[in-house]
């Protein structure tokens, strides 16, 4: 009996192992030519982040070995923190799953808030297509021209929800500069958009000028929005009589604590796998990333969404976070009001 026992253990162990070599085995263009590349959204259909996504997601495959097949599923929620919980703990780790996240999400470890359910510095970073420039904007019938105007009353703006983008920016104005921007969340990406045309809102606050130059280029060209105010750190050139926010702040305290929490828009529009990704699939998702930067086919179809294309790599945005991390206490502390779920 016990004879018999240690056969079939160590018939079911040369299986196993037999199995292990076998996966091992398997090169990168075999493994894509069976499997589908899954891209998950943390933003509704129809954003920029969403065609983005999708235009950049077809290319990407076809610089992978093995070319595989596209689907796109867009995975809203929380601000784009259930994306990005979903990538970390729920998504296969096989290299058959990437992620286009909002890029603030990755703020909110730092900030100590518990609905983060991961370390940022764990993920299989691919690389950013772009840098954002947040912008205050109003609707171009608006009276409000300043941020100082918009101080003087309230002015309703939309959001997503309470950590997207356009909340945690309104309310760091309203802390920082003495603004009364009133946050109105709970729209989808597309009924934000459509309320401001509407009239049900003022305007909004944190959402990026290429976003509107990708989705919304005729309320550019036609003058329908006004932007009030720049949120990064560098002046966009498409902007250069807009003032830069960050101008306008005396208290160096303060000059930091801005720093921090916008400093997620240096790496705008990121792609991430789930972490302990096989290193050769890793390897071959980043080497694709820098093969679409350069691909003729690729370059025509971000001109026709009017994407601007300021890249950054995985390793340059990871450098990024570390140096985050490494921020005064008393900074985080104060930057976190603006990102934590309460």
């Amino acid at each position: 009996m016990a004879s018999s026992l240690l056969r079939r253990f160590v018939v079911a162990a040369l299986a196993t192992l037999s199995a292990m070599n076998g996966a091992s085995a398997e090169t990168v263009e075999e493994f894509y030519k069976k499997t589908q590349l899954s891209v998950y959204v943390g933003s509704g259909a129809g954003g920029g982040f969403d065609e983005i996504a999708r235009v950049f997601s077809v290319h990407f495959a076809r610089h992978l070995p093995g070319q595989p097949g596209v689907v796109v599923k867009n995975m809203p929620g929380a601000g784009g923190l259930l994306n990005v919980n979903f990538m970390y703990a729920q998504a296969p780790r096989d290299g058959s799953a990437i992620a286009a996240p909002f890029n603030t999400v990755f703020m909110l470890p730092i900030f100590g808030d518990p609905a983060a359910k991961f370390d940022e510095r764990k993920f299989t970073w691919i690389g950013s297509l772009d840098k954002q420039t947040g912008t205050c904007v109003v609707w171009h019938t608006s009276d409000i021209k300043t941020l100082e105007d918009a101080s003087k009353r309230d002015v309703q703006v939309g959001a997503t929800g309470v950590n997207a983008t356009p909340a945690i920016f309104s309310n760091l104005m309203n802390t920082l500069f003495g603004t009364r921007f009133k946050v109105i969340s709970g729209y989808t990406t597309n009924e934000m958009r459509f309320a401001l045309e509407r009239g049900e809102t003022e305007g909004v606050c944190g959402l990026a000028w290429q976003t509107y130059k990708a989705v919304q280029p005729g309320w550019i060209e036609n003058k329908l929005i006004r932007p009030i105010a720049q949120m990064g750190l560098v002046k966009n050139r498409d902007l250069p009589d807009v003032p830069l926010a960050i101008d306008q702040l005396k208290d160096p305290a303060a000059r930091k604590v801005f720093e921090l929490v916008v400093l997620p828009q240096e790496f705008g529009r990121p792609f991430i796998a789930p972490p302990d990704i096989p290193a050769e699939r890793a390897a071959a998702m980043k080497k694709a990333f820098t093969e679409v930067l350069t691909d003729p086919a690729f370059l025509a179809d971000a001109a026709k969404i009017r994407l601007s294309l300021d890249p950054l790599t995985g390793d340059e945005i990871l450098n990024l976070l570390n140096e985050a991390h490494k921020a005064p206490k008393d900074v985080i502390e104060r930057a976190a009001k603006f990102s934590v779920v309460n």
